[in-house]
């Protein structure tokens, strides 16, 4: 099954209305992310927890590596150039942190609060090389602008 993120987003919108713990609203994104598509093999949020530093959020799926410097990394490269890193294949992703052996391919999102401030990336990895594109992208970015960035 593949993600409506339409639908996705409307589900998100209901649970998390009036919520503004950041922890209780990325643990609620990632299950229903996590969830709605079978390509999502491991689905999480690192926050940034001091300057250059991403320690891990909620997630689902397996074990996730528990602190990644900005300057390591898809989740790093995201973090530090504020732009959505979509990786088809992670092997030939220079300084890519192999927290799971069994992912092929990645997608980072970076998280902006509503002044534009980073607070999180949204990692999504999958065993599946190549799994996602800008669609995902701007789904996903879709879906975290709306959640994260309310005024």
């Amino acid at each position: 099954m593949r993600i409506d993120y339409d639908s996705t987003l409307k589900t998100i919108a209901s649970l998390t209305s009036g919520e503004s713990d950041e922890i209780a609203l990325m643990a609620t994104v990632v299950c229903e992310l996590h969830h709605a598509d079978d390509r999502f093999d491991w689905t999480g949020f690192y926050r940034v927890t001091e300057p250059g530093m991403l320690r891990i959020g909620p997630y689902q799926g397996g074990h996730g590596c528990l602190v990644i410097p900005f300057d390591r990394g898809v989740c790093g490269a995201a973090a530090r150039t504020g732009e959505v890193q979509l990786v088809d294949d992670v092997d030939a992703f220079a300084g890519h942190i192999a927290c799971a052996s069994s992912t092929r391919s990645e997608i980072v999102l970076p998280v902006l609060d509503a002044e534009g401030q980073l607070i999180a990336v949204l990692d999504i990895d999958s065993d599946r090389p190549a799994a996602f594109d800008q669609s995902d992208a701007a789904g996903l970015g879709r879906i975290l602008q709306d959640v994260f960035a309310r005024a």
